[in-house]
């Protein structure tokens, strides 16, 4: 049985005028099932509308599901949900489109990680950066980095510069490069998500 209160499943379930169903997912027609229920709270949780619109009330207190009667916006809403959570279990098929690029060989020791956004100047270089770089070391990097994706922060850490920080004095495997490639994508892919959710949602509270 899924971990959901009765009051609440018969309250949402009133308003989207579909059955539910206690396993898995519903065909979103008829019926609607747990995971369509947490895809749904997960999209509404990366709105930057609702994070910014609650900021003071989440400090305080647990995050409140507004219930939408929409049937077309849940639906939008969970399929928007469902790559996230996809994308931040490291599950999804569009991790495999790596953005980055790992161009020089060394010993790949993470000594003090910097990064350098579009425009900047690398030391001891003339031209500009097309691309953000990240290195790991005086000579090793990660190529293609955009500026909003090593600026993102999850939880008041931010991400690309914490994984590496963790990591400082040792030794980066094959794997570990290409799982930090991978968290590069997923943060990219969130970030155009989360736009999306809050285009998708008409207007605040949501109906």
């Amino acid at each position: 049985m899924p971990n959901l209160a009765p009051e609440f499943v018969a309250d949402f379930a009133e308003k989207l005028g579909l059955e539910f169903v206690s396993d898995g997912k519903g065909d979103l027609e008829s019926t609607f099932g747990p995971e369509d229920i947490l895809d749904y709270i997960y999209a509404v949780f990366h709105s930057p509308t609702y994070r910014e619109r609650y900021a003071e009330f989440l400090k305080i207190d647990f995050p409140r599901v507004p219930l939408t009667s929409n049937l077309d916006l849940f639906r939008k809403l969970c399929a928007l949900g469902e790559e996230l959570v996809a994308l931040h279990l490291l599950e999804s098929l569009a991790l495999s489109h790596f953005i980055t690029h790992y161009p020089i060989t060394g010993d790949n020791l993470v000594e003090r990680p910097r990064y350098f956004a579009p425009g900047e100047r690398v030391p001891k270089t003339e031209e500009p950066l097309e691309v953000g770089r990240i290195y790991i070391n005086k000579t090793q990097y990660l190529e293609g980095i955009p500026s909003e994706v090593w600026e993102f922060h999850v939880g008041g850490y931010q991400v690309c510069q914490k994984w590496l920080k963790d990591r400082k004095g040792r030794k980066l495997t094959y794997d570990d490069i290409t799982h930090y490639q991978k968290v590069v994508v997923a943060l990219q892919e969130t970030i155009r998500l989360m736009k999306e959710i809050d285009e998708a949602i008409p207007e605040w509270p949501i109906e």
